[in-house]
């Protein structure tokens, strides 16, 4: 262990999205650690949690070659005792580069000898024949690697952990406990409106599914006419994302949605479990509202984007609230709606229970592995969960600029490609407007 008093406990997630499901995840991630280190007797001058995005390792550093990349990621873990990979999709790699920094991050836990456990992360799926996942793969073989489980995809961390004798498991996300991390934030009681979560236009597209920005169109503007038919209230929202949040601009804009049906503006994790709880349901294509709506006793109906959706659904036996998206989907939505059998499920309590146990059973492994502790039955832990603080004024200002700066940076990005492709165009329109100025100018003349 590091020559410190106090243990530090280094929590890498993905604090730094705007996507609040992520942001509900570290809450609730700090409040289960704490927990267990209050669960092996420890009190609170006895340990530090460090709360850092899962990118210690920029993008622009990735390139294994270039060691001074590295340096902020060797600093936070030189002084932590473990290091605790927390309900981000750190696998993800076949359009984001979670992969390829948790392999370096890793790398760099075994510079140290600094344990690493990975709890309820978020897995996409296997290829044994991609380069980022050989490299995943083979970073998770180092022996400072001692624990791994998932939310999702089971089966493809037995491809990325075979042959390893390290502890594996399928768990609930750590948003299973926001009805206690978020109490003080809860709305006092319910409305009789419907929460509508959309989400970015090409988000189908991008997981390899034939939905495009029309169809997406389609389905949001045909789920609001068959809801206004039936009198059913309702209000579209988002989870934070700017690229939802575009979108949501986009169907105002251009296919007559109201903007007083509209909730923009969402940018704190205790806002987003706020105005869940006050709806009577909700209907979503973004994993986390569903799940902090399961936590919350509010029906929710799934639409399939990702196969992290359909494996939430299944792990909280509710497949019959999955919808597929297609041309039917806006009427089969409506339909469930407006069924008086979408009510609240009971919960599973060893589902709920499994992501704690887990990681404190992981945690006593490594910091008191003598020591016959069992982990707090689910009862107790409910009752002793340490509440969300809130987002203070400065984390709000720090949020809002990361957000703005990234719908910057694609704004940009998106200008960048328009000239590279286009040049040829562009330069034509630019002729085009230098001759009929000298038309305009030789018919001016003849007219003289």
């Amino acid at each position: 262990m590091a020559p410190h008093k106090k243990i530090r406990i280094l929590l890498l997630t993905n604090r730094d999205s705007d996507n609040l499901g992520d942001q509900v995840i570290e809450a609730c991630d700090i409040s289960l650690l704490e927990a267990a280190m209050e669960n092996l007797g420890c009190t609170r001058d006895q340990y530090k949690i460090v709360s850092r995005a899962a990118g210690v390792v920029f993008r622009k550093y990735l390139d294994n070659s270039d060691l001074k990349g590295r340096e902020r990621a060797r600093k936070l873990i030189a002084n932590a005792d473990i290091v605790v990979f927390g309900g981000a999709p750190l696998f993800n790699f076949q359009y984001q580069i979670f992969a390829e920094r948790t392999a370096l991050t890793v790398r760099v836990a075994e510079e140290f000898a600094t344990p690493v456990l990975f709890s309820a992360i978020g897995i996409e799926g296997y290829d044994e024949e991609n380069p980022k996942c050989i490299e995943l793969r083979d970073a998770l073989a180092l022996d400072c690697v001692k624990a791994i489980s998932t939310r999702d995809d089971f089966e493809a961390l037995e491809c990325y952990t075979r042959g390893l004798s390290i502890p594996i498991a399928k768990v609930a996300d750590p948003a299973v406990f926001s009805e206690q991390v978020f109490a003080p934030f809860l709305a006092s009681g319910r409305t009789d409106k419907i929460g509508i979560f959309v989400m970015r236009s090409n988000a189908f597209t991008d997981n390899g599914i034939d939905f495009d920005r029309a169809a997406a169109t389609k389905l949001w503007t045909d789920l609001a006419h068959n809801l206004d038919a039936q009198g059913i209230d309702y209000e579209f929202i988002t989870s934070g994302h700017f690229g939802d949040e575009a979108f949501m601009d986009y169907l105002i804009r251009n296919h007559g949605i109201p903007a007083s049906k509209c909730v923009f503006a969402m940018n704190t994790p205790e806002k987003l479990a706020e105005a869940i709880s006050s709806y009577r349901a909700i209907v979503s294509c973004r994993l986390h509202p569903s799940i902090i709506a399961y936590s919350l006793g509010v029906p929710s109906l799934g639409i399939i984007w990702n196969d992290k959706v359909r494996h939430f659904y299944e792990s909280t036996n509710q497949t019959d609230r999955l919808i597929d998206p297609g041309t039917e989907a806006a009427a089969k939505i409506a339909r469930r709606l407006s069924d008086e059998s979408l009510s609240p499920l009971a919960k599973d309590e060893t589902y709920l229970a499994s992501v704690y146990d887990f990681l404190f059973r992981q945690i006593k492994a490594i910091l008191a592995p003598d020591e016959n502790i069992e982990p707090y039955p689910l009862a107790n832990l409910c009752d002793i969960l340490v509440p969300y603080a809130g987002t203070t004024k400065e984390e709000h200002e720090e949020k809002l600029r990361r957000k703005m700066r990234r719908a910057y940076g694609k704004y940009n990005e998106l200008f960048d490609r328009q000239a590279e492709m286009q040049p040829k165009k562009r330069t034509t329109l630019l002729d085009q407007l230098r001759n009929a100025t000298a038309r305009f100018r030789r018919n001016g003349q003849a007219s003289e």
